[in-house]
């Protein structure tokens, strides 16, 4: 059965019924940040190393600091949108992220570069826990499993298309002009929220943000077994697919011998089956439940690991390794929404540190997997295969051992 927003009776609530589409649009390029922000500058590392007079390693590091970044700034504002609602730090992430961007954009070296990545990491960090955090204030059960669906038609793509959007930039400008790019993407959504997101969370449901009360907080998800093995799960296929965009294009191109413009189509195909997984997702949860879809996912993806795995050691034919590839990856569509709502589905008032929890595992994970995949060198497939079906195995595993069924989904059903 379908189940209405949590508070439909609150005028903070009827925008998000009456502009579906527009809360959609702003809360899916909020959570797009982090995709954006790591992935889009990636094909520029080899120029900014040399202009900057760098080693290569030492660029690295700024992604090192963005993901540091990322984590702090999750962990900090998620509680502090508990306590003084979520539209104040989601303004002042935004802004803060403009600001990190320009100083990229300006960086005349390396040692700044890196610093000005955690700012603008900081910032970032807010528009994805506040939009995770949002859709919980406003919806639960099965609605907010749909509308976490519908979020995958905007940033499903993100971490699949952003290399290749980084690639077109730099055919006509340096990697200054993605940074530049960066800091426009962010006035606009600064804008668009400013004008336009009512503030979600009533004074009535807020938590105080003093030290000792957050740690508790996270102390109290942390020996929650169901919540963290969803984030876990959920955390673990984002490993998988941080696996894929690492490996992929040494393993399409190095190994099977893909042109740049074949595996641009494969990346971008890829990215279409997440999208479209999601909005299969969106559309049976009503008949099927959470758990029912979230475990089918996750069986999917562990057998469509092995597929992968299998196809690069065994040294099967292309097809043979992008059918299994293209099954693992459009998965996440129906992993990430059914984990994500079920995670916070008994988090309401603290939803902004759930939902900072959720965002820190993927990203902290999806970093552990992403050096991984260049253990076996130069001419082999075998590590990224490894990686992305032992960390789909790790997934079902978590789910299967620590989760147990949601008491208010329970209720909700009955």
């Amino acid at each position: 059965m379908t189940i209405a927003p949590e508070r439909v009776e609150e005028p903070v609530a009827r925008p998000i019924t009456t502009g579906r589409a527009r809360f959609v649009l702003i809360l899916g390029g909020l959570s797009a940040f982090g995709p954006l922000s790591i992935d889009m500058y990636l094909p520029a590392l080899p120029q900014m190393a040399g202009e900057l007079r760098a080693a290569d390693a030492t660029v690295q590091l700024t992604l090192s600091a963005f993901i540091i970044g990322l984590a702090l700034g999750q962990l900090i504002l998620g509680p502090l949108s508990d306590a003084i609602g979520r539209r104040k730090p989601l303004v002042a992430g935004l802004a803060l992220y403009m600001v990190g961007s320009v100083l990229c954009a300006i960086a005349p070296s390396a040692d700044l570069l890196i610093a000005a990545r955690g700012v603008q990491a900081f910032g970032a960090a807010a528009g994805i826990v506040i939009a995770r955090a949002t859709v919980r204030d406003l919806y639960s059960g099965t609605a907010m499993t749909k509308f976490f669906s519908l979020l995958m038609l905007v940033n499903g793509l993100a971490p699949i298309l952003a290399p290749i959007i980084g690639g077109q930039i730099l055919n006509w400008t340096s990697w200054r002009g993605v940074f530049v790019c960066l800091t426009v993407f962010g006035a606009i959504l600064l804008a668009v929220v400013f004008f336009l997101l009512p503030e979600p969370l009533p004074e009535e449901r807020r938590t105080p943000a003093r030290f000792g009360s957050v740690m508790r907080t996270y102390a109290s998800l942390l020996r929650d077994r169901s919540f963290l093995g969803y984030a876990l799960a959920s955390g673990l296929m984002f490993g998988s697919l941080f696996a894929y965009i690492s490996g992929s294009s040494f393993a399409l191109q190095g190994v099977y011998g893909l042109s740049p413009q074949a595996y641009s189509l494969v990346f971008g195909l890829n990215g279409i089956g997440i999208v479209l997984v999601g909005q299969l997702n969106g559309r049976i949860v009503g008949r099927f439940p959470e758990r029912k879809l979230l475990t089918i996912g996750l069986i999917v993806a562990a057998v469509a690991g092995f597929g992968v795995l299998t196809a690069v050691a065994m040294d099967l034919s292309l097809v043979g390794l992008l059918i299994p590839l293209f099954i693992l990856v459009s998965s996440i569509g129906m992993v990430a929404p059914n984990a994500s709502s079920l995670a916070l589905a008994e988090q309401a008032r603290s939803a902004g540190s759930a939902s900072a929890l959720l965002g820190v595992l993927q990203f902290v994970v999806g970093g552990l997997a992403t050096p991984l995949v260049g253990l076996g060198g130069a001419g082999t497939a075998i590590p990224m295969g490894i990686t992305m079906a032992g960390f789909g195995v790790l997934a079902l595993l978590a789910f299967a051992t620590m989760t147990r069924p949601s008491r208010l989904l329970v209720a909700q059903e009955v």
